[in-house]
Order: C-alpha cells, then structure tokens, then sequence
C-alpha cells in the first residue's frame, strides 16, 4: 500500500458499504404489493387491519428514542412558505393531545407502544426543533444518497447559525422541492431513512429524505391525490390542505419519523432475518389508511365539507396518513378505525 493511501482506501470502503446496504425506503403505491387485509375482526371490533401470523416484528437491542425528540429540518430547494406551514404543524401535531379526535397524537400512541431494552417506550414528545434553508441547492438540483449526507454535513457545520448536533434524540429531516431530483426517486421510492457516516459528516445521526413529487411523480408519491397512469380510471381525491405534492409528502414524513423513532440504526425493531433488508413498522402497513384498507385499496377514510379526503386531525389542519404496526396486537392500527 502506498503511502497515504489508507485514508482513501477507507474512503472508497464506506462508500462501496453505504452503496450496497440500502437505506430503509417508504414504497408506494404498491402496484405490485400483495394485498395485505382482510375482513379480519378484533375482540368483536374491525379496529385492525393487515393481520399476519407470519410476521414477527423483533426488538433487536438497538437503541430507540426514549428520550424527548427533536425533528431538525433542511429545506432544500425553492419552498413556499404555505408548504412549510403544513409540514410544521404535521410535526407539531405529533404531541398535540388536544387535537380533535382521530388524531395524529392518537396515531403517535401505536409508535410508542416500542420500548427499548429497559423496558422504557418512545417518547410522546416530538417537537419541531431548528431549521437550515438551503434555498441555492448548494449541492446541486440532483442528489445521490451519499451527498445526501453531505447535504446533511453543511447544515451542521455551517459558518451562521448551525443545526444542533443531537445524535441521542434528534432527527435530521431532509426535504427537496419538486425541482430536485434524488436518486431512486420516482422509482417507487418516495422517501428514506438511515443514518450518517462519520466519515463523511463528522457525527452519526439519525435521518431522514422525502422528496416533493409533485413535478416528477405524484401518481406514485402523492397517491390517492394524484393517480398514476397504471389505474386508468381512477379519479384522485382531494387533498386537505390543497397542495396536492405535500399533502402526500405528510405520509412519507410520518413514516419516515415513526420508523426513525423505532429503529433509528438500523438496528432495533424490525422483521426479517435480515439487517440490510428490515421490514419495519411503517413498512407493513404501506397503503392503510383506514378500516379494511389493503393492497391497492387505502381503507376507510373521511371527507369534509369541502370535498377533501383525510383521516386524521392535526392542531388546526387534516392531514393524510397511514398507520403503522403495533407489535402487541400484531394488526395494523390507527386512530380512526371503524367499528364493523
């Protein structure tokens, strides 16, 4: 080995380990997903859907967020500052209690059903921590999931107000505007998560991508606002907050945070046998939204007087989202779930 040729031999070693093991990704909108429900009854309460005794979600010593989260943003890209409002208050109404019923708070109690090695669950605090625009694409219009992380890298060591380095209980959440292109995205990928190399930022903390598909794939990242070419037919549903690309950004979020809050190494709560692959709690109820939900059909959802579609409440606006795994139950569930 020549000399000084350690560091990049290293360099080309983690690269070649982080292009090989896939960060963990939000798929949607499933064309080809097994149908995943049936009419399937609870204690005497279709409260559950997606049931199966063939998945054994496992706690794999890890560590969890059991401490108060804090969600760090990255605005990348052109955002309009209606678009931020809505993804905000998402966030916020995560520990917002006294949001009309179903809510997203109610939706947050499936998550923290999770515990760690002590015994000790999720934590119920999720709260909106410092933001970093990055309104000049400072590394271009079109990203790799490693300059993801460099992404991720200017927005804490910036010269003028830094984010905070929280690897204990913070969450570093990446959004690009719909003129950016990320790698894998549209190709039924809409979002990620994983954490970040030391090598490359300096810290690992846990993270999470979701991209803006209104521009490039709302069909399939902004379903059921947007319908994609594969169902002819299909009339797209309104969205509640009026903005068809982050409306359906709000899901991803959600299961990029609710995953990120279990599994945050991509080492604690997940099924399968294997690491590089985990199925995990937002992975199993891809496409459920409500009671009877499966497959390509979302479930029972709610509209308003104004024609929206939605199925839960946030602090003042409605939002779209789907459930997650509740381990204890081994069912799918939400907030908003039907009686039969």
């Amino acid at each position: 080995m020549l000399p000084g040729s350690a560091p990049v031999v290293l360099a080309l070693a983690v690269a070649s380990l982080f292009l090989s093991i896939a960060p963990v990704v939000g798929w949607r909108p499933w064309p080809n997903q097994k149908i995943n429900a049936s009419e399937l009854v609870f204690g005497g309460s279709k409260k559950y859907e997606g049931s199966s005794e063939f998945v054994h979600m496992k706690y794999h010593m890890g560590p969890v967020l059991t401490a108060n989260i804090t969600v760090h943003t990255i605005w990348y890209g052109a955002w309009k500052k209606s678009q931020k409002r809505i993804i905000r208050e998402f966030i916020n109404s995560i520990s917002a209690v006294d949001s009309k019923r179903p809510s997203v708070a109610g939706w947050w109690k499936t998550v923290q059903l999770y515990t760690d090695q002590t015994g000790d669950n999720i934590s119920r605090a999720v709260r909106l921590g410092e933001e970093k625009n990055d309104r000049f694409y400072s590394h271009g219009k079109t990203l790799t999931r490693l300059s993801i992380q460099s992404v991720i890298k200017s927005a804490v060591t910036a010269s003028t107000r830094p984010l905070p380095i929280n690897p204990k209980s913070g969450l570093y959440l990446l959004l690009t505007s719909d003129d950016v292109y990320v790698q894998d995205f549209c190709q039924n990928v809409c979002g990620f998560h994983y954490f970040t190399f030391p090598s490359i930022v300096g810290y690992t903390l846990p993270y999470a991508w979701v991209g803006n598909s209104a521009k490039q794939c709302p069909g399939l990242c902004a379903y059921p606002f947007a319908v994609p070419d594969y169902i002819p037919g299909l009339k797209p549903l309104r969205s509640p907050n009026g903005d068809t690309g982050v409306d359906g950004m709000i899901s991803v979020i959600g299961h990029e945070i609710a995953e990120l809050a279990t599994n945050p190494l991509v080492n604690a709560w997940y099924a399968g046998g294997d690491p590089m692959f985990p199925v995990e709690i937002a992975d199993l109820c891809e496409g459920i939204y409500g009671t009877g939900g499966g497959g390509s059909y979302t479930g029972q959802m709610m509209n308003g007087a104004d024609g929206a579609t939605y199925n839960m409440n946030g602090i003042r606006r409605r939002f779209l989202l789907q459930w997650v795994w509740n381990h204890v139950l081994n069912y799918c569930t939400g907030p908003n779930a039907l009686d039969p």
